[in-house]
């Protein structure tokens, strides 16, 4: 917001959740994103009931990629994938444009479950060594881009490791996320901000003098942006009643900060049974009878949200075109 944006309203609080924020401050060359989930994050996590500790990182994971994602235009898809040696061995969280997401966790849960006993279960101690790895998907005319970096336990600085080796942008980033209890019960929260200082090039007639004053000065920018940055508390990306409207305000207020529409997320898995079934015919007929089960049926659960789909044998060998299409079983 700048001064005259100031004289016509106060930060909104009622923005809700399940939402990124995008803002900027022009008086420090700085770009920045505010996440807010609420029921998003919640239902990926009770969809799988998963133990304090793996929830907490897939929250955290979900609120970076949600950030990052409402960047894509249009179409298009970004998907964040945590692999390590850990016993959280597999983190996957992802954002299809305009709105939607989704996510999984794939642990060990006796050792996670050890940790836990042994008030151990840090993020480095369950994620241990890996890679972070980014992937944008911009449709199918595009060509994908793929981005890894390394993971030594913490999401937050590998994320902005990422952005340092591929972007070479400055970037800070937190992620929080957490429980909250209220009447209703007990919901998981995830939080993320980032910031991003872009300073402006260099004037081509500018003199030595004026290079080096110029530079001098955006490192000043960039040091007063972080300086602010570091004052962020967890609890301020987590607390429903902290909009990411007056976060930002809090901040940067006395900068002139900007504030441009929200992201609004959802939950959306997206599977499909006509694409499961595709996918299941292309095994060799040998493969799909080792899947049918006691009852004469194939079950196959989607690994995101948990819903199972049943096929009797004989639909799956139909040719596409052949048959008529099988009613599906409940």
């Amino acid at each position: 917001m700048n001064t005259r944006e100031h004289e016509v309203r106060a930060a909104r609080a009622d923005m809700g959740d399940d939402l990124v924020l995008p803002f900027t401050v022009d008086a420090l060359n700085l770009r920045g994103r505010i996440a807010h989930l609420g029921s998003v994050v919640d239902t990926a996590i009770r969809q799988h009931d998963l133990p304090e500790p793996v929830a907490r990182l897939l929250a955290e994971l979900m609120a970076l990629t949600a950030m990052l994602g409402s960047l894509l235009k249009v179409q298009g898809k970004l998907i964040i994938q945590a692999q390590t040696d850990g016993p959280v061995h597999l983190l996957v969280a992802d954002f299809a444009a305009p709105d939607a997401m989704r996510a999984l966790a794939r642990f060990n849960a006796g050792e996670v479950a050890n940790l836990q006993q042994q008030g151990q279960a840090t993020s480095e101690a369950l994620l241990g060594n890996g890679q972070l790895i980014f992937t944008i998907d911009q449709g199918p005319h595009t060509r994908r881009y793929q981005g890894v970096v390394a993971l030594d336990g913490s999401l937050q600085q590998a994320a902005e490791d990422y952005f340092a080796s591929s972007e070479q942008i400055p970037t800070r980033v937190k992620l929080a996320a957490g429980t909250l209890t209220d009447a209703e019960g007990e919901h998981w929260r995830a939080g993320a901000m980032m910031v991003q200082h872009l300073p402006p090039a260099a004037a081509d007639k500018a003199t030595e003098e004026e290079r080096a004053r110029q530079a001098e000065q955006n490192t000043d920018d960039w040091e007063t942006a972080q300086a602010l940055f570091d004052t962020l508390q967890d609890q301020e990306l987590l607390d429903p009643a902290i909009s990411p409207e007056r976060l930002a305000y809090r901040l940067f207020h006395e900068q002139g900060v900007k504030v441009h529409e929200p992201v609004r997320l959802r939950w959306d898995c997206a599977c499909d049974r006509a694409k499961l079934g595709e996918m299941l015919r292309r095994f060799s007929a040998e493969e799909r009878a080792q899947m049918v089960e006691d009852d004469g049926l194939i079950h196959a659960t989607c690994q995101f949200c948990n819903t199972t789909y049943t096929f009797r044998p004989e639909e799956l060998e139909q040719q596409e075109g052949e048959g008529g299409e099988q009613p599906p079983l409940e």
